[in-house]
C-alpha cells in the first residue's frame, strides 16, 4: 500500500501531448497494446506480449511476445506488482532495440484511477515508464459505491450506439471513467479510465478512435499474438 500510495503521487491526470489536443489527433503516429495470457491451469507461467501498431491505419509495425514465470502472488488490488514488471521490460527492450518505434501512447487491458486505491495496472505501468496510458476493462471493477446493479444495466442498455458514453460517478463524487459503447455490433461496453498523463475526454476519444471491433485493436493484437505464442 505504501508503495502504491508513493507512485500514485506521480501520476497526471491531464493531456501533456500535443497531439492529445488535436480533435484528430495529427501528430500521433504509433499506439502500443500490452496484454499478459497465462498459460491453463498454471497461473506461474504466461506470455507478456507488447504490440505497436501504426495510427490511424492500426496496422502492427511491432510485437514482442515471450514467456516469463510470474511469482508474485495473486492480491485483489495489487495485480500491478505481479504484472507490470515484465511489461516495463518489454517496453525497455523495445526502447533499446527499434527506438524509433516507441508507442505514444499504450492501451492497458485493465483499470487506472478506477481502482480501490486510486491506482489500478494502468496507472502503474504508465507512471514506471513515463508513457501516456489508458486504462480499458472488460468488466466493472465495483469501487467507491459503484455496483452493477439494475440502474447500472438500463444506463448501458442506453447506449444505442457506438460512441456513446456515461460517467462513472463513485459515491465520493469523483468521476473514476466512463463507460464507452465503442462498436455497434456489440451491446457489452469498456470501463475506460485515465492510466497517466492523458484526460478522460481524450482516453475515451481515444478508445474509441482504436476500435475496429469492441476491443481496441492495440489490446486485441497483443491479446490474440499472446495466446498464438502460447498456443505454439
Amino acid at each position: 500500500r505504501r508503495e502504491q500510495a508513493r507512485l500514485k503521487a506521480s501520476v497526471v491526470e491531464e493531456d501533456t501531448e500535443e497531439w492529445q489536443k488535436d480533435a484528430h489527433f495529427t501528430g500521433l503516429e504509433r499506439v502500443g497494446g500490452v496484454d499478459l495470457s497465462y498459460v491453463k491451469g498454471d497461473d506461474s507461467r504466461a506470455c507478456a506480449s507488447l504490440v505497436v501498431l501504426s495510427f490511424p491505419a492500426l496496422e502492427v509495425l511491432y510485437q514482442d511476445c515471450r514467456m516469463v514465470a510470474v511469482s508474485a502472488p495473486y492480491v485483489a488490488g495489487f495485480l500491478a506488482f505481479r504484472e507490470v514488471p515484465f511489461l516495463v521490460e518489454a517496453v525497455q527492450r523495445l526502447q533499446q532495440e527499434e527506438p524509433q518505434l516507441q508507442p505514444q501512447v499504450l492501451l492497458v487491458d485493465g483499470n487506472g484511477l478506477l481502482h480501490p486505491r486510486g491506482f489500478g495496472t494502468a496507472c502503474h505501468l504508465g507512471v514506471l515508464t513515463d508513457l501516456p496510458c489508458v486504462g480499458v476493462a472488460k468488466n466493472l471493477l465495483q469501487v467507491d459505491g459503484l455496483v452493477r446493479d439494475e440502474l447500472h444495466r438500463e444506463q448501458v442498455r442506453s447506449l444505442q450506439r457506438s460512441g456513446e458514453t456515461f460517467p462513472l460517478t463513485g459515491t465520493s463524487g469523483k468521476v473514476l471513467g466512463m463507460v464507452l459503447r465503442s462498436y455497434n455490433n456489440s451491446s457489452k461496453p469498456l470501463y475506460v479510465s485515465v492510466g497517466h498523463r492523458v484526460s478522460l475526454d481524450t482516453a475515451v476519444r481515444l478508445v474509441r478512435a482504436c476500435c475496429r471491433f469492441r476491443i481496441p485493436e492495440p489490446i486485441r493484437q497483443a491479446d490474440i499474438r499472446s495466446r498464438e505464442y502460447l498456443r505454439k
